[in-house]
């Protein structure tokens, strides 16, 4: 897991020492976290590895604040962002991040440090200025609704060809998903929406879906969590689809697995072309990362036969009991012990 990165900031911060491991997460290509460091740097903190952890040091036992640059080659760091702003906010003097993300998960942490005493302004744009304090308070907070397991059970009304209503929807933070569903021929409607972060909508499919394109891009642009879930809408889909990855170029491991269910489906570098085909055929298929794991979970739902998912520890890090919600509703879908799975050719 990535969980490891996210304490690094605050950690350092609040003590002036800290010492973590080095982050995994989902196996989907190189995810470096040089951005992090390099922000945090600048703030004065010195950093090195020892012994595969990452070590970080305050001199004098407090952050310095500074202007800060977080542009990457694929974009702003949302996690580096989250960790430089958190350190910030006790650091001394004005702290300017250049670049920053502008994910709603950004501004709701924000939101909280802003509770707890910081002063952060700017959340959600390009440009965060942190005026830094000597203590924070507690607080109480709500978090945001994830706005990535939503676009799933979008997906998988879609593909199912049924309605789903769904409550404490973040639709404010999924027009760019929400504007894809539209043009496959998908309808999201608000039945009530005192606050545009937590909506309740109905979801609404017609019965024959139609091709689009997409194109991964840092908030407000289509989100890469989202991406392999589309991959499965759009291999029913009637015409060519394309999708382009832009923020993880190597995020293509179920592309072989969605094959073994039927999909027509072709990778050039960082775009796949997807064939929508008429149906899916049930399979043995293998979860090789998160949201991985939720697209053959939807392919399952809507192809005929059987689909056994293995290694579903992967889909149980991003989604709270997905198997009973989906039960709940109508699916057809039952956790089983791997050792009485059906083997796999």
């Amino acid at each position: 897991m990535r969980a490891s990165i996210c304490v690094l900031g605050p950690m350092l911060a609040r003590r002036g020492h800290a010492r973590i491991s080095m982050p995994g997460g989902c196996a989907f290509g190189h995810r470096p976290v040089d951005l992090h460091l390099k922000g945090l740097a600048a703030l004065g903190a010195q950093i090195s590895l020892e012994n595969g952890d990452i070590v970080a040091k305050a001199p004098g036992g407090r952050l310095r604040g500074t202007r800060v640059f977080l542009g990457g080659p694929f974009g702003s760091t949302v996690l580096g962002t989250a960790n430089v702003m958190s350190a910030a906010c006790l650091a001394e003097g004005v702290t300017i991040i250049e670049c920053a993300a502008c994910e709603p998960e950004v501004v709701d942490l924000a939101r909280m440090l802003t509770a707890m005493g910081a002063r952060i302004h700017g959340a959600g744009s390009p440009r965060i200025t942190i005026e830094g304090v000597t203590s924070l308070r507690g607080c109480t907070h709500t978090l945001i609704p994830d706005r990535i397991e939503a676009g799933t059970l979008m997906c998988a009304a879609a593909m199912t060809n049924g309605t789903l209503v769904l409550e404490n929807c973040p639709l404010d933070a999924l027009m760019a998903a929400t504007a894809v569903l539209e043009q496959v021929g998908v309808h999201v409607r608000v039945l009530g929406a005192s606050d545009a972060m937590r909506a309740t909508v109905r979801v609404t499919s017609e019965r024959v879906l139609r091709p689009s394109e997409i194109t991964t891009q840092p908030h407000p642009g289509f989100p890469t969590d989202l991406q392999a879930q589309f991959m499965a809408l759009f291999a029913l889909a009637e015409g060519n689809s394309v999708i382009t990855e832009k923020i993880y170029p190597e995020r293509f491991m179920h592309v072989a697995e969605l094959a073994r269910m039927g999909a027509q489906m072709v990778r050039q570098g960082p775009t796949v072309i997807v064939a929508g085909v008429k149906r899916l055929i049930g399979a043995p298929v293998m979860a090789s990362d998160l949201r991985a794991s939720a697209s053959l979970v939807l392919a399952g739902l809507a192809a005929e036969g059987t689909t056994t998912v293995s290694r579903v520890y992967h889909l149980d890090r991003g989604y709270e009991k997905l198997d009973e919600r989906l039960r709940a509703v109508g699916a057809s879908i039952s956790r089983i012990d791997e050792k009485a799975a059906p083997a796999s050719d």
